[in-house]
Parts: structure tokens; sequence; C-alpha cells
């Protein structure tokens, strides 16, 4: 019987692993960790909980909510706070709130009033030549003008990314943005016209789609997908050579044990994957995603009593322009956002540090880096006193950066798939940086791979849970 190999068991490759068994199609997933979920790590201590990688999953696929109702998780999911809608941005030192509604709009004073009226051009923008590569900043700057740039679109990159504007794709990075002028010629007019096609889809921009966590974090969900696949899971091994050979592919784990399987799919992230040993197929099949850059980043939980911080905390947290000069990339307002965060009377913030602004931030010491984060949230939010619970998580290479050339990496990624029938390459350098983004990927990856095996793509399907 054929079977798959699925290398990581962060959340894309538990999906796809967890899609591929509820078809029928035998797998198998090698971790070189010791546990489910990557870099989804929600720790539980002195009653806080800290999430130390991605904060809150965004509704914006109904494949999203329907996975969770498979894996019997409706009563543990929730959804963020009705109150907590509100996003600030800091200007001159202090948090401003974002406003999408036009009064709103025209009445904060995030931006000055030449910016505002300078949108009123963007309508009337030619779109550019769909052969020109444009970074994210020129393109913003070219139609909304550099305020916006400043203090809309660079602390949102630095939210999302923690990259560099300036070197970031807008075709490859932001494609639904650039997609909006190439369809529709404006921005404004494709954000009216674009929501009508994403309701007939049942899809939702990640700027209005819901937060969704869970009472004990988000790993919560990793840990439900592993549970499924049981001992089909194997951690602490770490693949050292893929071989190509005359009816699959070879696998060697820790230099040592090897195993063989119909097809791989590849979830490590790609300077991982650039450091696999390879045979049966060029040695150098990977060597072009060491291209890929990745931000180093460090998050920062703080819990303090709720008497500590002057500001009201009404809101999901706030973004860090790149001209504030702060050293804080953000934070978030977890305890507001969430149930569960924290104790009685308390209140629990979680702050990033480093990206490509700061890169040697992330390798200063813990106690360095808590302090700094002090210093900023100090001036935002108004706080006295030392924090009653600390944990500090370094990232050395966070997030992938999806920059200007990315284009030609992404055709020899597909070039490579399809020249060797049966490898298959998939993770946050493809597709997008989102957690939602690397669950509706590792479905649709399984679901793909599946359809190559139809003898066993049948009534799995229906009856697959958590629970069986």
């Amino acid at each position: 019987m054929s079977s798959i190999a699925i290398i990581g068991a962060g959340i894309t490759g538990l999906c796809a692993a967890y899609e591929l068994s509820r078809r029928g199609v035998p797998v198998r997933v090698f971790e070189s960790g010791g546990e489910p979920g990557g870099v989804i790590r929600s720790t539980r201590r002195d009653g806080f909980l800290a999430e130390c990688g991605p904060n809150t999953l965004l509704d914006t696929s109904p494949k999203i909510p329907e996975l969770i109702r498979q894996l019997g998780l409706s009563a543990e999911m929730l959804y963020s706070h009705p109150e907590a809608n509100n996003k600030y941005v800091i200007r001159g030192g202090k948090p401003i709130a974002l406003s999408s509604s036009i009064p709103g709009f025209l009445a904060t004073p995030l931006f000055s009033w030449g910016a505002k009226l300078r949108l009123m051009r963007e309508p009337f923008i030619a779109r550019s030549s769909p052969n020109q590569e444009e970074s994210l900043a020129a393109f913003v700057q070219r139609r909304l003008g550099n305020e916006f740039l400043d203090y809309a679109i660079n602390p949102f990159v630095a939210g999302v990314y923690a990259g560099d504007p300036w070197k970031l794709s807008v075709r490859e990075a932001f494609a639904k943005v650039y997609d909006l002028e190439q369809k529709y010629g404006s921005l404004i007019k494709g954000q009216f016209l674009g929501a009508k096609e994403r309701k007939k889809r049942g899809t939702v921009s990640k700027q209005n789609a819901a937060k969704i966590s869970f009472k004990e974090g988000l790993q919560t969900l990793p840990k439900a997908l592993a549970a499924t696949l049981g001992t089909n899971i194997e951690y602490q091994q770490r693949l050292t050579l893929l071989e190509r050979t005359t009816h699959g592919w070879r696998l060697q784990f820790n230099g040592e044990r090897s195993e063989e399987f119909d097809a791989v799919l590849t979830t490590i992230p790609a300077y991982r994957l650039a450091e696999i040993n390879v045979r049966g197929m060029d040695p150098s099949s990977f060597a072009f995603l060491k291209k890929i850059p990745y931000a180093p980043v460090s998050s920062v939980v703080l819990g303090f009593r709720r008497e500590q911080i002057a500001h009201p905390l009404n809101g999901f947290g706030f973004l860090v322009p790149e001209v504030e000069k702060m050293t804080i990339l953000g934070s978030i307002f977890n305890s507001s956002l969430f149930p569960y965060r924290a104790p009685e009377g308390h209140v629990t913030l979680t702050s990033y540090l480093g990206g490509l602004r700061s890169p040697e931030l992330p390798f200063e010491s813990p106690d360095r880096q808590i302090k700094l984060t002090l210093d900023d949230l100090n001036k935002v939010l108004g706080i006295r006193g030392e924090p009653v619970f600390t944990q500090q998580v370094t990232y050395p290479k966070a997030i992938p950066q999806y920059e200007i050339g990315y284009s030609s990496i992404r055709a020899a990624i597909e070039q490579l798939e399809s020249k060797n029938s049966g490898l298959y390459l998939v993770g946050n350098y493809r597709g997008g940086v989102s957690l939602s983004d690397s669950i509706v990927n590792g479905l649709d990856f399984g679901t793909r791979i599946a359809s190559l095996f139809p003898s066993r793509s049948h009534s799995h399907s229906e009856n697959f849970s958590a629970v069986n």
C-alpha cells in the first residue's frame, strides 16, 4: 500500500497529515523536536497563559472552523472579546486608535489632513505594469503617499513579517493588495468590489476576520491534530538524507535509520531544507532556498496587576511605526482579547522585538530584552513597578521574507516538484506566513496528494475525527 512521509510536525505538516489520514491514505510524520506545533507554544504558569509564538488564529476560511469542529474542539474555542477590536498605532509616543469608519478616519489624529486629502487621488493613479516587481513601500508611496507608508503600512509590516517594506515584494508578500490594483485599478474601488467576491467564496479578509484561540492557548490545536495521528508521529527524528529511488523516496533520520515511502511532503523551514543531503537528484536541488531571508524575533510576555497600568487596554494592542524610534515592534493585550490569560485582577501583554529593524536585539540577554520592553511599555501605557510574570523566547529565524526576487524562488520550487514526482514542498515560506495561511495550505496539500490515491479517498472523510 502506498504511503506518505511528512517531515515536520508544525501546524502545516499536521494539517496535511490529518487530511491524508481522514481520506484513508497511510501517512507517517517525522519531527526533529519533542512535541507537536512548531513555533506554536502555549505555556501555563502561575495562573498566566503565555503564547510564545502566534497569539491568534484568524477565521479567514470556512475550512478553519470546520477543522476545529471535526477535532471536537468547539467547546474549547474562544472568539476574541468584541470590545477588543481597537487597534492602536503609536504616533508622537501615544497610542492612537485606528478607525474603519469614514467619520472616524476623518477625525483621527493619526494622519494629517494633507494625507487624508491625498487619498482622493488614489482612484485616479494608473496601475503598475504587470511585468514590474515593485516593493511594498514603493507601491504604497505611489498610491497613498509617504504618511500612510510611515503610519499605516510600516507598522503593519512589522506586525506581520517583522520585515522591511522597502524589501518586501508587493506582488509576492501582499498578493491580494497587488491584485486589487491590477484588477480594479484602485485599492479603494477594489476594497468595495472585492468584498462582494470574497462573500461569494465564503472567505474573509485578514483585516476583518474574527480572531480565534482556545481556553488553554493555540497549542491546543496542534496537540489535538497530533492525537488523531497517534503512533504515526515520531519525535526526535531529524531528516539527514533524502534519496530518490526507482520506486519512490528513501529517508534517513539522525544519520542512522532509513525508510522508504512513495511520496514525501517537507514542511520544515526553507533554511533547514537547504541543508539536507540528497541523492538520486541534483545535489544542489535545495540550495536556492538559502536565498530566502528570515527575520529574527523575540517574544516577551509580561504579567502585571491591573492597577499597575494606566491605559484601559481596550483593544487588540498597538503597533510601532519605525519613525517613532522605539525598541519594540508592538504589543498585544492578550487578557483583553481572551479570558483565561491572567489571574483575577491581573493582565497579560505580549511584545515583540527585533525583526529586520533591529536584528541584533533578539540575541541580547533575556533580562536586557525585558528591560527594553518595560521601558517602551511604560512610555506608551503608563506602567508602574515591575511585572509579576515574565516569559521570554527568541526565534533566531522566525519569519520568512517574500522579498523582491521571490518570484524566481517560487518558480524554482514549482519546477523542483515537477521534475521529482512524489516530492512536495510546503511551509510558511510558500503561500503565506500567517497561522491561518499555514492551516489552509496544509489541508490543501493533503487534499492534493490524496487525490493521487483515489482508491483510498472515500468514506473515511465522513467519519474521521478526534473521537475515533
